[in-house]
């Protein structure tokens, strides 16, 4: 039975949506592979890997018959990738194999039934619905990403707290050496909640969602949040857990602060970490009336240092920080100066946008 008939191209941009969650090696091999299901014309692309789903829908079927199948992922993304860009591809299905033919060109592959496909059930109802333009979602977490821990025991850390509060939609990530907040406003209003959505279904958001003014539609449930946008769903389980408080964290009041140029202090940075190794990525920022030393040494006695003239005219303060932290933020941000405020030596920095309150980073010092 013939299940698609379409262009190279055609087929290959549905399987590339689904197949960014599927793992090559699962306790249950199934889920190397993603479910086709055809409807007449409408077929439909599903992976999972039992936490994380995506479906997307493509016109390309071939026949009003309805039937469905299972196939390894990576083997059939890998094949389209290497047909030639012109000309149809036809994919039939017989005696549990599935046929890719182009051309000269054909490969059988071994399918698994799809009744054995594990999917994630939907929740029945959700507590709140947000609709924001795609890139304002994608700015969102753009900006606080880079913050999430890998792999923490503290398992509430792997993942982005999404907060609705009155008209804010704000999302917050930290690792426990840094923080990073950003708020974006919505239309609409909401009563107050929290959820943490695990880091690997915002990495995958991160590459689906597009700079676009369409709408994503983001449903919320107790143990599940689903996102709607052009023709994909993306379905995930979320992180159990109590967030630590990031009121607590960002602090208030600091007295000793300046802006300075982002770009100016990132390529100084840059130029510090070389000297720093791969064990410690310290760099000492001294801090004085006019003007910020940054310097960086190593286990060989090596040294450099950066000095930079500021506006400022605050305490003297001989601070220490990892470096890496300070260049992610620094890279990550596209404005032309950054404000920075401290409070003294063993305090946390606040980095933030100047004019703009809806940004704040929390770097943690570190013992130079």
């Amino acid at each position: 039975m013939q299940l698609v008939k379409s262009t190279r191209d055609t087929l290959l941009r549905p399987l590339q949506i689904v197949s960014g969650i599927v793992e090559r090696r699962h306790t249950m091999p199934i889920l190397a592979n993603i479910l086709i299901r055809k409807n007449g014309e409408s077929v439909s692309f599903l992976s999972t890997d039992t936490e994380v789903q995506i479906t997307t829908l493509a016109n390309i079927g071939s026949g009003p018959e309805e039937t469905g199948t299972t196939v390894a992922a990576r083997k059939l993304l890998d094949i389209l990738r290497a047909l030639p860009e012109s000309g149809d591809v036809t994919m039939t299905l017989l005696n549990k194999r599935l046929t890719v033919q182009s051309g000269k060109s054909r490969f059988a592959l071994q399918t698994l039934a799809a009744e054995e496909f594990p999917t994630v059930s939907v929740a029945d109802s959700y507590n709140a619905t947000v609709t924001l333009p795609q890139k304002t979602l994608k700015h969102l977490f753009n900006m606080v990403h880079f913050a999430m821990a890998q792999q923490d025991i503290r398992y509430y850390l792997n993942g982005l707290l999404l907060v609705l509060d009155g008209n804010n939609v704000i999302a917050v990530a930290t690792d426990g050496h840094r923080l990073a907040f950003a708020q974006v406003t919505a239309e609409q209003t909401f009563e107050r909640q929290e959820v943490i959505i695990p880091r690997k279904t915002i990495l995958e958001l991160q590459r689906l969602l597009e700079e676009s003014d369409d709408e994503v539609r983001l449903d919320i449930a107790a143990s599940q949040v689903k996102l709607t946008f052009a023709d994909i769903e993306l379905v995930s389980k979320l992180v159990e857990g109590k967030f630590p408080d990031y009121t607590r964290v960002i602090p208030k009041g600091y007295k000793n602060d300046f802006t300075i140029s982002r770009e100016e202090l990132l390529r100084s940075l840059q130029r510090a970490a070389i000297m720093t190794s791969d064990k410690f990525k310290g760099v000492r920022c001294m801090i004085a009336p006019g003007s910020m030393k940054i310097s960086s040494t190593n286990a060989d006695q090596e040294e450099a240092v950066e000095e930079l003239e500021i506006d400022y005219g605050g305490d003297t303060i001989d601070i220490g920080f990892n470096v890496t932290y300070l260049l992610d933020v620094l890279n990550n941000l596209k404005c032309d100066q950054v404000n920075i405020s401290l409070g003294d030596s063993n305090s946390s920095a606040l980095i933030s946008i100047p004019e703009n309150g809806d940004f704040k980073y929390v770097v943690m010092p570190m013992r130079i």
